[in-house]
């Protein structure tokens, strides 16, 4: 199994932590960065390959993670000459990848089966799926439902929920013939001109463990309490004897 990620990006939004670092070279607790628990995890659930798409600061990652032996997978680079956003990348990649492989960014944490996910995608036809998650978020005010000039609703302080994109994907190689390469596609970009096309990308929704470390605050929250999430995000694998 192959996985695509994503370490390209500025980090602009990390600011200061990513002045001086890549966003998936970010420290967290003693010992960890973002790319050790992402590879660690990948390496457990059987993928034995994976491309970084690297570009700014795109150096330091390629000497921290070299060959990517450190893990037990072979890693090679896709380096960026501008801006590309998610899914732009993967268009250069296209006759290096396999039917179907993984693609995530690379500042993501979470506890997803990457294994499964793949998996199922392969069983659906579709050409993209997305790994999905229910997000809420609470209004402050009062929200009026309004028709014309007329109140006909009042809600006081709703909470709302959506399903968002995780930033993870399994996705089939022969959707990547569809566009040339070196143009910049965005994640919405791509899903919103599969639907244009009536080629709906899957979803597969996921109800566990997921940070998406964008903002300072998400990356001070995650790493003041990296001790307690480390043993969720890599659970120490069970004794052969346990096993069998």
């Amino acid at each position: 199994m192959h996985a695509v990620v994503l370490a390209g990006g500025k980090g602009i939004r990390l600011r200061p932590y990513t002045t001086a670092l890549p966003k998936p070279l970010v420290p967290l607790g003693d010992e960890d960065v973002i790319l050790d628990v992402i590879f660690t995890q990948l390496s457990r659930q059987g993928f034995t390959s994976v491309t970084l798409a690297i570009n700014h600061l795109g150096d330091l990652i390629r000497a921290y993670v070299g060959s990517g032996s450190k893990w037990g997978l072979s890693v090679d680079y896709s380096m960026e000459t501008q801006p590309l956003g998610t899914f732009g990348p993967l268009f250069q990649l296209r006759d290096r990848l396999p039917e179907h492989f993984l693609v995530m960014n690379g500042d993501i944490l979470t506890d997803l089966p990457f294994d499964d996910l793949l998996i199922e995608h392969t069983g659906t036809g579709a050409p993209l799926t997305v790994a999905t998650y229910v997000a809420e978020h609470q209004v402050d005010f009062g929200v009026l439902d309004l028709r014309g000039e007329r109140i006909r609703g009042f809600t006081e302080k709703p909470r709302l929920t959506y399903h968002v994109s995780m930033g993870v994907y399994a996705m089939s190689r022969s959707l990547l013939y569809h566009y040339e390469p070196g143009i910049p596609c965005g994640a919405d970009e791509l899903i919103l001109d599969l639907i244009e096309r009536q080629d709906f990308p899957a979803c597969y929704p996921y109800s566990g463990l997921w940070h998406d470390i964008g903002r300072p605050a998400d990356y001070d929250g995650v790493n003041s309490s990296f001790k307690e999430l480390r043993p969720l995000l890599l659970p120490e694998p069970l004794p052969v004897s346990a096993v069998s």
